[in-house]
């Protein structure tokens, strides 16, 4: 599912090492690339990653002193060693938590502070189940060898988006040229390469449900560490929290601006990342009993 952006990176890559350096100094760089995906398995690398990207930190001692006692009891219903994985804080008022790249397990100070200790450690076997399943390690890869494409593809767009306002500035007819041959080389350079143009399109719609699917699977780690009903009670208080958010934001929301303009989401039941908390719920619930 990765594919089509390491692909892209990969070309992109090798295009510009080569041209600039030559081909023996060009695919020695574009080798290094490629090996540098190790560093997700590189403790210091990932915990950087955690703090500089996703702006989590150690705990404090008092959080470290709320925090452990509930993590032994989750690894040790799992049968994991203590010094597997390393336990880090993200300083937000929203119920949430997050399993960063093969070692980090990263909770909100509201998850940590705010919920019971039998919910906190439903949240927590929820993350353990992202690393086991091997969700966060996966995801973390494909976001380092997709990020020289997907970097490029946003200058690009930005540059044409540029080009296209200066020369509107100095004449429409001249910004509508310009929009037309960057258009006939997008359609042209799409059409020639199909295959590549079709994975990339499909990619993100494959991710995304496959995304959704590592959240269920997340939540039965849970159940299966006998956190069912402190998970389904998780999701219940985030959504009383989301509702709460959404009714204070239509209070301080100007009374002209309360009209209801919003567009009916086609696409949403295939790219969202994770399925809704109800849908999650529902999934939680034991099967009916069947009839003798």
């Amino acid at each position: 599912m990765y594919v089509p952006g390491l692909a892209a990176s990969f070309a992109l890559v090798a295009t510009v090492a080569v041209y600039l350096a030559g081909a023996i100094v060009g695919w020695t760089v574009v080798a290094a690339w490629l090996f540098s995906g190790v560093l997700v398995f590189h403790r210091p690398s990932e915990r950087l990653f955690a703090r500089v990207v996703l702006r989590l930190r150690a705990p404090e001692p008092e959080e470290r002193e709320r925090l452990e006692p509930v993590w032994q009891e989750v690894i040790a219903r799992a049968g994991i060693e203590a010094d597997t994985y390393e336990l880090m804080v993200e300083n937000s008022d929203k119920l949430n938590a997050v399993a960063v790249g093969g070692h980090v397990v990263g909770v909100t100070t509201y998850a940590l502070h705010e919920v019971p200790s039998s919910h906190l450690a439903a949240v927590l076997a929820h993350e353990l189940g992202h690393h086991t399943g091997g969700h966060s390690w996966a995801a973390l890869l494909g976001y380092w060898y997709s990020l020289p494409a997907r970097v490029t593809l946003t200058v690009a767009s930005l540059l044409s988006l540029f080009l296209v306002l200066v020369a509107n500035a100095m004449s429409t007819l001249l910004a509508v040229g310009i929009g037309l041959v960057l258009a006939f080389f997008v359609i042209s350079s799409a059409i020639a390469y199909w295959p590549i143009t079709l994975a990339l399109i499909t990619a993100p719609i494959v991710l995304s449900y496959t995304a959704r699917k590592g959240e269920f699977r997340a939540d039965q780690q849970a159940v299966a560490l006998g956190f069912g009903p402190e998970m389904a009670e998780v999701l219940r208080h985030r959504q009383a929290q989301q509702a709460a958010a959404r009714a204070k934001a239509e209070r301080e929301k100007p009374a002209a601006s309360r009209e209801d303009t919003k567009w009916p989401d086609l696409f949403g039941p295939f790219f969202p990342s994770h399925p809704g908390d109800e849908v999650r719920l529902r999934a939680l619930e034991p099967p009916a009993p069947s009839d003798a």
